[in-house]
């Protein structure tokens, strides 16, 4: 992988995580065009997930602080409830990893067809959900428990996680205001332990990219990360997601038909 490469698969990622078109998918197309071996670069995939978290955690930093002052309170507050859904949240998404990080991991192999199925997939997610009467319940509990759910299942390339989350909860009811938030916060967590599990274990290998290559990806996915962040806020409260139907569905067809 050289640096251009790197540079914009970065951006791919950064601009495509926080969007509902899936950025593991995007990733895979991209890896595909570039004629990048999938099983290779397993740190550069690493570093600019790492680099979103990086991005989400600086859009959000006063929510987060906000929430960690009410939970070191130590008492029932409205910030130790928010914290406990997101715990719920994470529960599907971690019993993924405990048990099926294997069979995950098959999927990522550059199978163009399967990918561009499940764009359209996330098209049908999408479309549900823009067409769905709004809302105006908070997200409680069990409503985490099930927006979690999807989380675990968009661990699947090709299904938007964000996009498969914020649906997840305009089917249910929940209000769109706090549908990003929620989804963008419920991610931290599961993706920083992820990705510490995986640079830490020993049957993996670098392979491919070199420290200046994996600066430049992470920086092009932090900075794309933010902007695609703010941006994707303004949309869930605008209630244009069905434009993001329409790409996923153009995509996966031209990923299905041509590559």
């Amino acid at each position: 992988m050289d640096w251009i490469e790197a540079i914009v698969l970065g951006l791919i990622q950064g601009f495509t995580e926080f969007l509902p078109v899936s950025s593991s998918g995007h990733l895979e197309i991209g890896k595909a065009l570039f004629g990048i071996n999938p099983d290779e670069n397993f740190y550069f995939t690493i570093v600019v997930h790492g680099a979103t978290v990086l991005s989400t955690l600086v859009v959000f930093r006063e929510e987060i602080i906000q929430l960690l002052r009410g939970l070191f309170k130590f008492t029932l507050n409205d910030e130790t409830k928010y914290i406990l859904k997101l715990v719920i949240s994470m529960i599907p998404v971690a019993l993924v990893g405990l048990f099926l990080k294997d069979e995950v991991e098959a999927l990522f192999n550059g199978d163009m067809v399967f990918i561009g199925s499940m764009l359209l997939a996330t098209a049908m997610l999408l479309a549900t959900g823009h067409f769905k009467k709004r809302g105006e319940r908070s997200v409680g509990y069990l409503d985490a428990l099930i927006i979690g759910i999807a989380q675990a299942v968009a661990v699947i390339p090709g299904i938007s996680r964000s996009g498969a989350t914020i649906s997840t909860g305009l089917i249910l009811g929940n209000r769109k205001e706090e549908l990003a938030k929620f989804s963008f916060l419920m991610v931290l967590v599961p993706v920083l332990g992820a990705n510490y599990l995986e640079l830490t274990s020993i049957e993996k290998t670098g392979g491919g990219a070199g420290a200046g290559v994996l600066l430049l990806g992470a920086v092009a996915a932090f900075i794309s990360g933010y902007l695609a962040c703010r941006w994707m806020i303004n949309l869930v409260k605008k209630s244009k997601m069905i434009w993001f139907a329409l790409y996923c569905t153009i995509l996966g067809l031209i990923t299905i038909l041509f590559l």
